[in-house]
């Protein structure tokens, strides 16, 4: 993905969208889109462009790299539902569970304990669910 800025949006809902189903699996984004309404499309939308279309699909970093970054900065928000999602992509990008397990460790020294906690618990919970741990 370079900076193109003759882009369509249509362009990049194409591109995220099979940016998003290859990471998180298409079941669950073609679920999301099925079960959206139209006051929720909206934000679909933004979300498939903007972040699997734009943010995913640049070439500055791999996806294995950008699963490992979510998942710290899921940590840090303190977003264990995100974490649960993102963790299954991470897999999915080719994230070990002990590189998994580093992340989570190294956010939780700079986000705090609590914070950790839950990425801990919401990514334990997905790996036994995997049958990685």
């Amino acid at each position: 993905m370079s900076d193109n800025k003759n882009e369509t949006l249509a362009d990049l809902f194409e591109q995220g969208l099979a940016a998003r189903r290859e990471v998180l699996g298409a079941a669950y984004v073609d679920n999301s889109l099925k079960s959206t309404n139209d006051f929720m499309m909206s934000f679909q939308h933004m979300v498939t462009e903007w972040c699997w279309g734009y943010a995913w699909n640049r070439d500055g970093l791999d996806r294995k790299t950008r699963s490992m970054l979510n998942l710290a900065m899921l940590t840090a928000l303190n977003r264990a539902p995100e974490v649960k999602l993102h963790v299954r992509g991470a897999i999915n990008n080719g994230v070990t569970v002990d590189e998994i397990k580093e992340v989570l460790l190294h956010a939780t020294v700079y986000c705090g304990i609590p914070a950790g906690l839950d990425s801990f618990k919401a990514a334990n919970e997905v790996l036994k669910e995997m049958g990685k741990v």
